[in-house]
């Protein structure tokens, strides 16, 4: 019976023991988050109450199952498979935990740098993905080797790993080059400024905001929802262009084929109205000018700015079709015309229906002199008087 009790009470007070630990820090968190609202340092910091718990259930048994009086044959695995537990669950809290720290002071600086830099804070949101994946990574690889150190033929073949670790070096660098000089270029990409998450870029002949950069790849996001990844070593081996570099500030463009006699006064006039009730303009600067002329048409263009790319687009769109609908409601005459006109023959000639003379002069048919047909077989009209057969 004792053999039966001993481990429920062992395993039942680790875990009650755990529970009331947990219990405890996290009323402990609850409360600073409240006293300090202003960080959210608590707050994230309670996501990690399930791996704290794990970590402290795991420690708890790992340093109480020997008073458990277990079987000699089952007390090393469950010793090791403890230990396992333990590190896993520790690696997550550690993640946890740097995520949360790295969330607040990224937060905090957002919030103090977000109207007055906006750029500064994409880039540097784009570092602190970043690093949050390379702080996974080396979190995650640790742990796996402890867990691999724990069985005794792995520490013994640690020894042989560690003298060929050069050899295995330079085959995994050539086996791997690829993947190596793209984890380089997010690198680069991270802490080089060359493009962050948010930016309006144009890669490959499409246009998108930057929506996730890693590693190994970056993904675009089109204005039609569509996703577009790229490894990260394209930006840094081929030209782009960044619209956002700098200041997202940009000037765009609108169009018109117009007719000649397009009053041209009266459409500066409309376009500063028409600027001006558009919400997307931020107010720097709107003209109005024509670029080109063809024989038939004046090609105007207009000018206009906006806080970002997203807005510019909206700005031309409204300009375009506000312009459109107050020339058709307006001045109709300025729209595009095609002139035709009816073909007038000289006078004269007109009665007869004849082709106007060229001024070149051909040889009349010949006529046979019994049916005054021509040679080549057409009919020909009479040269008698009226009534003369």
């Amino acid at each position: 019976m004792e053999n039966v009790l001993r481990p429920l009470a062992v395993i039942g007070g680790s875990v009650l023991l755990t529970l009331i630990i947990g219990w405890a820090t996290d009323l402990l968190l609850r409360k600073a988050d409240e006293r300090h609202h202003e960080t959210p340092l608590w707050g994230l910091l309670r996501r990690a109450r399930v791996p704290y718990q794990l970590v402290l259930c795991a420690a708890l048994l790992r340093g109480s199952y020997d008073q458990a009086k277990l079987l000699l044959e089952h007390r090393a695995g469950i010793g090791r498979t403890l230990t396992l537990v333990l590190i896993g669950s520790a690696a997550w809290l550690a993640i946890r935990i740097a995520g949360a720290i790295v969330e607040t002071s990224y937060s905090r600086y957002a919030s103090a740098r977000a109207h007055r830099d906006p750029a500064r804070v994409r880039r540097v949101r784009t570092q602190v993905e970043l690093i949050m994946r390379v702080v996974s990574a080396v979190v995650i690889v640790v742990a796996a080797a402890s867990m691999l150190l724990t069985f005794p033929a792995m520490r013994a073949a640690g020894a042989s790993l560690l003298a060929s670790a050069g050899i295995l070096g330079i085959v995994a660098g050539v086996a791997a080059q690829s993947t190596l000089s793209n984890m380089f270029a997010g690198l680069q990409i991270a802490f080089g400024d060359m493009v962050r998450i948010g930016d309006t870029v144009v890669v490959d002949g499409e246009w998108g905001t930057v929506d996730e950069i890693t590693l190994t790849y970056l993904t675009v996001r089109t204005w039609d929802e569509r996703r577009i990844t790229m490894p990260v070593s394209y930006f840094t081996a081929n030209p782009f262009e960044n619209w956002s570099r700098g200041t997202p500030q940009m000037t765009g463009t609108v169009f018109w084929h117009l007719d000649h006699s397009a009053p041209l006064e009266a459409m500066r006039t409309k376009l500063r109205d028409i600027v001006r009730e558009c919400p997307a303009w931020d107010g720097r600067a709107y003209n109005l000018y024509v670029t080109d002329t063809t024989p038939n048409t004046i090609e105007v263009r207009a000018l206009v700015t906006a806080k970002d790319a997203d807005d510019i687009f909206t700005v031309r769109v409204a300009v375009r079709e506000e312009m459109i609908r107050w020339l058709c409601a307006e001045h109709p005459y300025a729209l595009p015309r095609v002139n035709t006109a009816h073909a007038v023959p000289p006078q004269g000639r007109a009665e007869e229906g004849a082709p106007e003379h060229d001024g070149v002069e051909r040889p009349r048919p010949a006529l046979d002199k019994d049916d005054r047909r021509p040679r080549d077989g057409v009919r020909a009209e009479s040269v008698g008087r009226p009534g003369r057969r």
